[in-house]
This record gives structure tokens, C-alpha cells and sequence, in this order.
């Protein structure tokens, strides 16, 4: 099963320049069609499931508005 992960937008930074979608190798992001930023940009946003938490769009955002989280799996300790 691949890992999972999820992505939070600060939509406050975010300028809609798509640089994050293009990069997604999921491709789950996309420019939220129906919001706008106070600074007039449609923010990037999970469109669907299967982000993996690579943190591909975190490193070509130009401003840092993109923050990755990703599921840790506990691991199971042997008794032996």
C-alpha cells in the first residue's frame, strides 16, 4: 500500500502559479476553480486522494505556501 499524506495551502501566500500542480507525480493538486485569495489568485488545493506526502510541491513552491503532512505507520515491536 503506498504512504499517505495530505498538504495544507496557506491560501494567503499561495499566487496561483500552478508550479506545485505541474510537479505533483499524483497528480492531486489543481487551482481551486470556485476561491480566491485576498490577493486575487486562485490557491492550490487537493483535488482528490492519493497524495503520498512526497513533499515534491513543497520544494518548487516559490513561496513557501505549502505545508506536507505525512502518515507515519507505528511499528510493531517483537517480543523476542
Amino acid at each position: 500500500m503506498p504512504p499517505k499524506g495530505r498538504i495544507v495551502v496557506k491560501e494567503i501566500y499561495c499566487k496561483g502559479c500552478e508550479l506545485c500542480v505541474s510537479a505533483c507525480p499524483q497528480g492531486v493538486l489543481a487551482l481551486a476553480p470556485d476561491r480566491i485569495n485576498s490577493k486575487g489568485y486562485h490557491p492550490a488545493e487537493l483535488i482528490e486522494q492519493g497524495c503520498t506526502g512526497c513533499g515534491v510541491c513543497t520544494v518548487v513552491c516559490p513561496e513557501a505556501a505549502i505545508v506536507v503532512y505525512r502518515e507515519v505507520k507505528a511499528r510493531s515491536q517483537s517480543g523476542a
